[in-house]
C-alpha cells in the first residue's frame, strides 16, 4: 500500500529530471546562520495523522513534518550512502546482520519532559509491526522479531534472517522518528491534537486540508538549533500551484520531483538540489491473475510500450527515461537493458496468445491525478495500434486505489522501486516473501540473488548478486519501467541551510532565513 501511495505521489509530482541538471545553489551559503523568522514550506501530501506510523519519510510525502516534530535517529548521505548520527550515536550489526545494537545520546527528552531512551525506541518500533496499525513502515519494522532494552541508552534488535543493510530501512522510513510513548498511549485523536516528539519544532495548530503551524522547541537537544522560530507547512497537490507559490514569494521551499518544474525553477532563478537514484516508476503487472500470469503477455506489453512516448505525452519530454536498473555511476550498474520497443515482436506475441484463446485484455488502475490519468491514456493509445490487445483505464480516488493495491485487486497500476542502496527497494518490491511485492513475482533465482544482496557485506559479492537480479527482472518482465525518480527540493534565495538526507528528506533544524 505504501509503495502504491509513493507511486501515486510520484505521478502527481514527478517527471524525474536527471540529478544535477540545472542545479543551483543559494547565494550566501556558508554564512553564519541567522536566528528567527518563520519559513513557509510546501509538501505534496497531507498526513492522515501526525502519529509517526502514519507518516512517510519520502520527499513526496511528509519528510519535513516528521523531521520537525520528532527529529532523526540517523541520516544517510545521498551520494556516499554513509550513515550519520543525530539522536542515535551508533547502530552496529553482529551475527552476520541478525543482531544490531542501537546506542542513543544521553539526556534527550521529549517535549513533554519524558526521556527519549531505549525503552521509548522499543515501544515505537514494536508498535510499528502491528498490522492493525497499518504503519507506513510495516515492511521494514516487520523484519524485527525482537527488541531488548539493555540500559537507558542501549537497545538490542534481533532479525529472523541476516540483513547487513537493515539500517537503510530505518533511515528511509518512519522508524527514524520516535514519539513519546505516553502521548501515543492517549490514542490517535488526542495525539493529533498534541503530538509529542523530541524534534526541533512542536505543533502550534493543524488546520486540516490547509496548514500545519509549528513553533520552535526551546528544549531541543541540539541548541542553538533550530534557527527558525517556526514553520508554516502547506500541502497543495498541484505542482504548478507549488511552483507559483515559490516564484511569487508565498513559499520559501518545496519538495518536488517534476522534471518540468525543476527546469522552470532553474530558469526562474530558484535554487534546486536533486538526489541521484536508480530504478524509479514502473507499471506493475499483476502475475497473480490473467492475463499477466502468462509471461508472454508481460513481454508483449513490455515490447509494445515506448517510454519516451510516455515522457512526451505526460511530462512534455522533461523526464529521465529508463534504460538500465542502475545509473551508470552506480557500482551495481551492468550493461543489462530493459526491453526496447519492438512492435513486430510484440504483435507476434499478442497474436500467439489470441490463437490460444487468451487475447490480452486488462485494465490500468489510475490515481486521480492528471499525470496518472495521462500515463494510463498514453499506455492505452500506444497499445490501441496493436491487434489482439485491449486496455481500459479505470480512475479511482486515493483511498480506493490504495485499498485495491493492498488487496492486489488490479491488472496493472503504477508502483515504484526508487533505489539508493539496492536492498531496501528491490527486496521489498520483488522478493517472493515481501509483503510489499505488488506484482506477485515469485522466482527462486531472483529471491536467492536478492537474499545474497541483502546479507553480504562484500561489494563484489553484492554486485554479482544484483547483476543476477537485473537479468531475472529483464527475463520475467513483472514490470514495465517508465521513468527514473529525481527526489528534489526547490527553494528561494531567502532561505539557507538546505540539507537533504536519504530520499531527499530535508532537515528543518538546519534552515534559516536571510535578512
Amino acid at each position: 500500500m505504501v509503495a502504491a501511495c509513493i507511486a501515486a505521489l510520484m505521478l502527481s509530482a514527478c517527471g524525474a529530471a536527471a540529478p544535477g541538471d540545472g542545479e543551483n545553489r543559494s547565494v550566501g551559503e556558508g554564512s553564519p546562520p541567522v536566528q528567527g523568522g518563520t519559513a513557509n514550506i510546501l509538501q505534496p501530501a497531507e498526513p492522515r495523522s501526525l502519529d509517526p506510523a502514519a507518516l512517510s519519510n519520502s520527499w513526496s510525502h511528509h519528510p519535513v513534518i516528521g523531521n520537525a516534530l520528532y527529529g532523526t535517529l540517523m541520516t544517510l548521505d545521498p551520494e556516499t550512502l554513509e550513515v550519520g548520527y543525530k539522536i542515535a550515536t551508533d547502530f552496529v550489526g553482529s551475527d552476520e546482520g541478525r543482531t544490531f545494537t542501537l546506542t542513543l545520546r544521553p539526556d534527550v527528552v521529549f517535549s513533554d519532559g519524558t526521556p527519549l531512551d531505549a525503552a521509548a525506541v522499543k515501544f515505537n518500533w514494536d508498535r510499528l509491526r502491528d498490522p492493525d496499525l497499518a504503519s507506513t513502515a510495516i515492511r521494514q519494522a516487520a523484519q524485527v522479531t525482537g527488541t531488548e532494552v539493555i540500559d537507558d541508552r542501549t537497545l538490542k534488535v534481533t532479525l529472523p534472517e541476516p540483513n547487513a543493510n537493515f539500517v537503510h530501512g530505518i533511515v528511509n522510513t518512519s522508524m527514524n522518528w520516535i514519539a513519546s510513548p505516553s502521548a501515543l498511549s492517549e490514542g490517535r485523536e488526542a495525539f493529533d491534537e498534541n503530538p509529542v516528539g523530541a524534534g526541533p519544532f512542536t505543533l502550534a495548530e493543524w488546520t486540516r486540508q490547509d496548514t500545519i503551524e509549528l513553533d520552535k522547541n526551546p528544549d531541543y537537544w541540539d541548541a542553538p538549533k533550530p534557527y527558525l522560530d517556526g514553520l508554516s507547512i502547506r500541502m497543495p497537490t498541484d505542482t504548478n500551484q507549488r511552483f507559483n507559490a515559490l516564484t511569487t514569494g508565498a513559499a520559501d521551499l518545496s519538495t518536488e520531483a517534476s522534471g518540468k518544474i525543476l527546469s522552470m525553477a532553474g530558469d526562474a532563478g530558484l535554487m534546486t538540489e536533486s538526489v541521484a537514484t536508480g530504478g524509479g516508476q514502473f507499471i506493475a503487472l499483476n502475475l497473480r491473475r490473467a492475463p499477466f500470469d502468462d509471461e508472454r503477455a508481460r513481454r508483449a506489453v513490455a515490447l509494445a510500450v515506448d517510454a519516451e512516448a510516455i515522457d512526451s505525452a505526460v511530462y512534455e519530454g522533461t523526464a529521465q527515461t529508463r534504460d538500465f536498473l542502475f545509473p551508470e555511476s552506480s557500482p551495481f550498474h551492468r550493461d543489462i537493458t530493459f526491453p526496447a520497443r519492438d512492435a513486430e515482436s510484440a504483435q507476434k506475441l499478442f497474436d500467439e496468445l489470441a490463437s490460444e484463446g487468451k487475447p490480452v485484455k486488462f485494465t490500468f488502475l489510475s490515481y486521480p491525478t492528471p499525470e496518472s490519468r495521462g500515463l494510463g491514456e498514453s499506455l492505452q493509445a500506444q497499445l490501441s495500434t496493436f491487434e489482439n490487445v485491449e486496455v481500459d483505464v479505470e480512475i479511482a480516488d486515493y483511498p480506493a486505489a490504495t485499498a485495491r493495491a493492498g488487496a492486489r485487486d488490479f491488472d496493472a497500476m503504477i508502483s515504484t522501486a526508487v533505489i539508493q542502496d539496492p536492498d531496501y527497494a528491490l527486496w521489498t518490491a520483488f522478493h517472493g516473501d515481501s509483503p510489499g511485492n505488488v506484482t506477485g513475482i515469485d522466482d527462486d533465482a531472483l529471491d536467492a540473488a536478492l537474499d545474497v544482496g541483502r546479507t553480504s557485506t562484500s561489494m563484489d559479492v553484492r554486485s554479482q548478486a544484483y547483476a543476477t537480479v537485473q537479468e531475472r527482472l529483464v527475463a520475467l518482465n513483472p514490470a514495465v519501467w517508465t521513468i527514473r525518480a529525481a527526489p528534489s527540493t526547490i527553494w528561494r534565495e531567502s532561505i539557507h541551510g538546505v540539507e537533504l538526507y536519504a530520499w531527499g528528506s530535508p532537515l528543518p533544524e538546519e534552515l534559516w532565513l536571510g535578512k
